[in-house]
């Protein structure tokens, strides 16, 4: 499986950004170059283990909140997008999303019962 770095480093940006710091600021903290904090957001350079773990815990934030488009059961991380997502909604709009993911998650569970069904698998 090929990591998509891309991923992964537009999770670190989002993540300095709301802790409130540069990227100059973060690249010192974890004792690496801007430049190559730079090359790890834009996914020109293949960021290490040890390094997700110095930016995560510089930014107070867990491996999986970098990781999570990378890791198939994540589900807490991308609860946190969705509830980040809804932080600035008015009542009218999250009435409106709450009626367009329950008809999202009806279609995708129809749509996956016809997928078994055309390809012959169960359940």
């Amino acid at each position: 499986m090929e990591l998509d770095y891309k991923a992964i480093g537009k999770r670190i940006k989002i993540a300095w950004i709301k802790a409130d710091l540069t990227q100059e600021r973060l690249a010192e903290r974890i004792g690496i170059s801007p430049t190559h904090l730079s090359n790890i957001e834009t996914g020109t350079t293949r960021v290490s283990l040890s390094t997700i773990i110095s930016i995560a815990n510089a930014l107070s934030v867990t491996g999986d909140d970098l990781l999570c488009d990378n890791i198939i059961m994540a589900k807490a991380p991308f609860e946190k997008d969705i509830a980040a997502l809804l932080e600035d909604c008015d009542e009218y709009e999250i009435r409106i999303v709450k009626d367009m993911v329950s008809s999202l998650k009806d279609s995708l569970r129809r749509d996956s019962k016809l997928r078994q069904a055309v390809s012959g698998k169960t359940e």
